[in-house]
This record gives C-alpha cells, structure tokens and sequence, in this order.
C-alpha cells in the first residue's frame, strides 16, 4: 500500500462531500479527537503497567473505540443515518464516574494535575478532551451534529479528572492542591435533624 498521495500538499485534505483546507472547522474538531485518542492509548498503556489499574486501562481501550466513533459522527455530520454514538456511553461514564469519586478523598480545593505518572497522563488526556469539546461546539455552531458526541466529550473530560484521583489513591499518591485555591469544591450540607 503506498501512504503517501501528495493531494494534502497544498494544505487542503478529502473529507466526505468533498474537499476542504485542511483547517477546517470539521477537520479540527475530528482531528482533536483523534489527538486525544493518542494520548488515551500512551495513557492506556501507562495503567496497564500496575495490576491496581487493569480495569481502568479496560475502560480506555472502550474509550478509544468509542472515541473514533465520535471522529466518525463529526466525519459524517449530514448523514445521521450512519451515527454510531448514542447516549448510552454517555450513561455508563457517570455511573463510573460517581463509583471512582468514592475511591479518593473529598475534594476542597483545585488541584494539580499530576501525582503519579498514570495520573498525569488521564491530566493530559483531560485536558485534550477539554479541546475536542471546544472544537466539536464550533463545529456545532456551524453545521448539524450528532448531540451524542458533545455529550460524551464533556463527560469523557469529568471521567479522566475522577479516574486521575482515582488512580492517585489506590497508588498511595497525594493529590497536590493549588496553593492560592479557595475552597471550591463544596459537598452539599447534610439536612438538619427533624427535617
């Protein structure tokens, strides 16, 4: 197979229905994703290193899969015939969620991205995520999309922020906070007596 067609040398790429720059608004927002999906598979193989975090790296091979169905869904945007996201990993990633948060301790104020190597890398991710989210509601504002991919981004993001603590505290890791950070994070107060 030859991998290389010189079609892309004057800045403009195929997409499907036509051709574009290669900045184009799609382009990026799919292109992020697929530099995220980078970033899980260095952070995947990361976990898969200590026993402690198998089933997390489990979740980012899941993930990865599902997050070329996102490129997919952006790819083919006037096409919904042919949507591979729905709502349901949206679903399973805050009930995940909600069970890893129990694993570290209450939160106050920010933190850090770091702790352990594992961590600093679902840190990265996160971030990563964060951009694809940004691009992919550009993208919105401009042309229809698949609502389950914006969906998944944003709580793809809060899942790599839980899942970093997380593997900080069966690490034995201690989150850093920031130093001039108030406290922020506040749990609900527990209703008085009588109520």
């Amino acid at each position: 197979m030859k991998w290389y067609t010189r079609k892309g040398d004057s800045g403009r790429t195929s997409i499907i229905g036509g051709r574009v720059r290669k900045d184009d608004v799609r382009v990026e927002a799919y292109g992020t994703i697929d530099e995220l999906n980078s970033f899980v598979g260095l952070a995947e193989a990361a976990l898969r290193r200590e026993d402690r975090l198998g089933d997390l790296a489990d979740e980012l091979l899941l993930i990865q899969q599902e997050l070329f169905d996102c490129g997919s869904d952006l790819a083919y945007a006037d096409k919904p015939e042919v949507f591979k996201m729905s709502m349901e990993p949206v679903e399973r990633l805050e009930r995940q969620i909600d069970a890893l948060d129990g694993e570290a301790p209450p939160l106050a104020r920010f933190i850090l991205p770091g702790g352990s190597e594992a961590a600093a890398l679902l840190h990265v991710c996160r971030t990563v995520c964060r951009r694809a989210e940004r691009r992919a509601a550009t993208l919105a504002a401009e042309k229809p999309v698949n609502d389950a991919v914006p969906a998944y981004l944003n709580r793809l993001s809060d899942w790599f922020f839980v899942a970093a603590r997380a593997v900080n505290a069966r690490l034995g890791v201690r989150d850093t906070e920031y130093a001039r950070s108030a406290d922020v994070f506040r749990r609900p107060d527990p209703p008085s007596p009588g109520k």
